[in-house]
């Protein structure tokens, strides 16, 4: 009885191991895989967003300030911020890239795309299964929480973080953030 009970306990405490063991290295595994974000456009382009050690790029954008716009199409402030960052789409066009990444779980590319047309929209709109993904590891590195205001922005330059805004922004400081990444 005392040798099954000895033997029991070893057997359960070696599997522990093994488990945790396996548990560290899937980890690690998933780890880096999750540092890759793809993203696809509501026109089917894909882009790719990689988390750094100091924040998150998109592939092929080097040396242009990206913003990660994190909306909904319900939200008023995300509707009026549209409007504003187009503008600054437009006046930027070779040195920004603005990404907007919907919050809104299994929503149509047309809604995104009426949501582009009433609110002029001009830039890239993402409806990926990857959103929520990297919705999250935004706000986990920006110390926003789980449950955060919207529109939330972050803005980088080559993975370096420059700021980040939660709710209404007016354009002129987003503007500002922009040509002192830049600077100009």
């Amino acid at each position: 009885m005392l040798k099954t009970s000895i033997l029991t306990t070893l057997l359960t405490i070696t599997l522990f191991f093994q488990a945790c063991s396996s548990d560290a290295e899937n980890s690690a595994n998933d780890m880096v895989a999750t540092n890759e974000y793809v993203l696809t456009a509501v026109d089917g382009t894909q882009y790719i967003a990689k988390k750094e050690a100091g924040g998150f790029v998109l592939e092929n954008a080097q040396g242009k300030v990206i913003i990660f716009d994190i909306f909904a199409t319900w939200c008023p402030p995300c509707k009026a911020a549209a409007s504003h960052l187009s503008a600054l789409q437009a006046k930027y066009k070779d040195e920004l890239v603005i990404v907007g990444i919907t919050i809104e779980d299994n929503i149509s590319n047309e809604k995104l795309l009426e949501f582009r047309k009433m609110y002029d929209a001009q830039y890239v709109l993402v409806n990926s299964s990857e959103n929520r993904r990297l919705v999250d590891a935004i706000a986990k590195s920006l110390e926003v929480g789980e449950r955060f205001p919207i529109p939330l922005m972050a803005m980088y330059l080559d993975g370096k973080l420059i700021n980040h805004y939660v709710g209404a922004i007016e354009e002129e400081f987003v503007e500002s953030d922009i040509k002192r990444a830049l600077g100009i």
